[in-house]
């Protein structure tokens, strides 16, 4: 069962003809990575984005209702790959692949999730 992310479109959040602008579907992927992650970032311990690609499908309109999924695909030693959806009134709207890496500042260099957290991202369970 993917992760669920209700999202509030700002007006903001959109150009002069009502329609959502192509960075915020970057914005509210990140909201959504972050709602499911966010209990990884600690002292010193960042989650860093390593790649992302961002398909859209159809246009958004300011008043939609936007939710976003967040599925975990692949975990890795030290980085975990997403497959999100953006949905408008309950349609897609753009999939955004991310992967995702947990830092040590201190160290400089990747960190490994620990083992409780790892079996938590396969069940694709939020951290937080």
């Amino acid at each position: 069962m993917p992760h669920r992310t209700d999202i509030q479109v700002r007006f903001s959040d959109t150009d002069a003809q009502g329609h959502l602008n192509n960075t915020a579907y970057a914005v509210y992927a990140e909201l959504a990575r972050a709602d499911l992650l966010d209990a990884l970032r600690g002292p010193d311990t960042y989650l860093l984005l390593a790649e992302m690609t961002l398909r859209f499908q159809s246009q958004v309109r300011f008043g939609q209702a936007v939710h976003v999924t967040t599925d975990v695909q692949e975990v890795g030693e030290s980085s975990v790959t997403l497959e999100q959806t953006v949905y408008a009134d309950d349609e897609a709207a753009a999939t955004v692949t991310s992967v995702v890496v947990l830092f040590d500042a201190r160290a400089q260099a990747p960190k490994a999730f620990p083992e409780r957290v790892r079996k938590r991202l396969e069940a694709g369970e939020p951290l937080g």
